[in-house]
């Protein structure tokens, strides 16, 4: 009872990092006039995890917090779409074998298209039909490249039933159509967490 208190604290205090880490990097930014995202709509907020990963410490934390979320999942590999969740990824599976006890999860990376040479393959990586695989991925919108993600990591033979992504915009219905593929979506912090950190 006492470890799981002294976990839920602990993991407390990475979020909190971790949401500060946003503003001091700036890669949590606001404007009234609002910024265009991927998909056309325009927000107030503007999320860069890129930026965000560009630097070790943010990066420790994302995957520190990342390890403790997701531990228990039995998970065999770690992949998303390019470009942004081959570092999250990463930073996941290195925390994850530096860990006791130490996991050994793999990581792949689902393309954007199927390479026009060699094998011809949408996803590259070390991975295996059956595997249980954790999509990763930055921040969540309109859940687009999710769901295209989770769509061929199932059509390679994998199995997915969770995805994490850094953080949840809160926006477009982007969990719900995620979780419409009958998969869980797990977060390490939402806009909410972001905008406490930035002072309101």
């Amino acid at each position: 009872m006492m470890r799981a208190a002294l976990m839920l604290g602990w993991c407390a205090m990475l979020k909190q990092d971790l949401a500060r880490a946003f503003i001091t990097t700036q890669s949590f930014k606001t404007s009234a006039s609002g910024f265009t995202l991927a998909s056309g709509a325009v927000s107030p907020y503007y999320v860069d995890c890129r930026v965000l990963m560009a630097y070790p410490g943010p990066r420790q934390l994302v995957a520190q917090l990342a390890v403790a979320t997701v531990q228990h999942l039995g998970i065999d590999c770690i992949g998303g779409l390019e470009i942004g969740a081959i570092a999250i990824a990463t930073a996941i599976a290195d925390q994850g074998y530096r860990g006791s006890p130490q996991r050994e999860w793999r990581t792949f990376v689902v393309r954007k298209q199927a390479k026009d040479h060699g094998t011809g393959r949408l996803i590259d990586g070390a991975i295996r039909p059956g595997d249980r695989a954790l999509i990763v991925d930055d921040v969540l919108t309109s859940g687009g490249s999710i769901m295209k993600a989770v769509t061929a990591a199932r059509e390679a033979g994998m199995t997915v039933s969770h995805v994490l992504v850094i953080v949840d915009r809160k926006e477009q219905e982007g969990r719900a159509k995620v979780e419409a593929l009958g998969v869980h979506l797990l977060s390490l912090l939402t806009i909410d967490d972001l905008r406490a950190a930035l002072g309101g």
